[in-house]
């Protein structure tokens, strides 16, 4: 599917963006791998990037989005996975915020 997207990476997330022309608004589907830790450790890295999704702007456009969590983002609290997406997306393109 990820084919002839793109990726971008920092140290904790990585970030799969495929454009998709037609599509009404973006999608993101998160990853967090048993690597990370118990299930409730996972949930609650999952729970704090949709928060931080939330906070973007909604009119990204017409992509996919596939966010996967690496080994370091286990030890970050939501503010610091929030700011580590925040920068791995201004690394791929997207700089808008929800003002």
């Amino acid at each position: 599917m990820f084919k002839d997207g793109r990726s971008t990476a920092n140290r904790q997330l990585v970030v799969y963006v495929k454009d998709k022309p037609g599509q009404a608004d973006f999608r993101v589907g998160f990853s967090v791998s048993k690597k990370i830790g118990t299930a409730v450790k996972r949930n609650y890295i999952k729970r704090c990037l949709k928060e931080a999704i939330r906070h973007l702007d909604k009119d990204l456009g017409e992509k996919d989005l596939i966010v996967i969590a690496r080994k370091p983002v286990c030890s970050m609290d939501c503010a610091e996975i929030d700011k580590s997406l925040r920068h791995v997306l201004k690394k791929a393109g997207f700089s808008r915020e929800k003002s």
